[in-house]
């Protein structure tokens, strides 16, 4: 029986294979999802315009797209939960993937379970609050070198008062160093603090969103000053924080 907690959740898949959108209609349609389906990125901006998905389901390549492109496209304007869809296995595609503001990822052919599990615990995630580390936390706003993050809405603003975009690992990742701050904290623990996710991260997936991060909050990649890597160990958050 298909869990009734989630079917308010609309899903969005864009793909090609008409096989596989009919596929993933009908798995998930049965899984209590609601369920559109798009064969390019017109008819995903279309779908947008309608009644916009809580995820997408992303192929990497389409025939008149480039998923990367599309997923750039969507965190420009959204912060849709995205999954991406390919039958590459290289590495550096599953990089660029979370570059360009993918939340996971999943290598073709897949399991459904596994799509299923993965959709779950993005849907979580983006619906749960963060880690509870400190006493701190009984406030919602960390503020640090005119930089105010709102623990509670998900928002960073920069000291200027603009509110800076941040994907959901992103905003996870920086949370987590956020509330450990002036503690070295190593790749692990750190992917631990990250619980919850079906996803199968790699330390260079921390570098990279930890890079993100750095550029966000405007600092100098040869010489960060707020989020310094610590040799052998993996990051600190050095800066003061208050809390309100």
């Amino acid at each position: 029986m298909a869990n009734t907690a989630v079917k308010s959740l609309h899903i969005l898949v864009v793909d090609d294979d008409i096989r596989i959108c009919r596929l993933l209609n009908n798995y998930l349609s049965k899984e209590g999802y609601k369920v559109s389906t798009a064969t390019d990125g017109e008819k995903m901006r279309q779908i947008f315009k309608r009644n916009p998905p809580d995820l997408v389901i992303l192929d990497l390549i389409l025939p008149n797209d480039d998923g990367l492109d599309l997923a750039r496209e969507l965190r420009t304007s959204s912060d849709v939960g995205i999954i991406m869809l390919t039958s590459k296995k290289e590495q550096v595609d599953k990089i660029i993937g979370l570059e360009v503001g993918a939340d996971d990822y999943m290598t073709k052919p897949f399991d459904n379970r596994e799509l299923l599990a993965r959709i779950r615990s993005l849907s979580k995630r983006r619906l749960a609050q963060y880690p509870k580390l400190k006493p701190e936390e009984k406030y919602s706003i960390a503020c640090f070198e005119g930089w105010t993050l709102n623990l509670t809405a998900h928002e960073l603003i920069s000291p200027e008062g603009e509110n800076v975009h941040l994907t959901s690992y992103e905003f996870q990742l920086l949370s987590v160093l956020v509330l450990n701050a002036h503690r070295a904290i190593s790749r692990d623990h750190i992917l631990d603090l990250m619980a919850g996710r079906d996803w199968v991260p790699t330390d260079r997936s921390i570098d990279v969103l930890v890079g993100k991060i750095r550029k966000k909050l405007c600092q100098d990649i040869h010489n960060p000053t707020i989020i310094k890597t610590i040799r052998a160990v993996g990051y600190m958050f050095t800066s003061k924080v208050e809390y309100q």
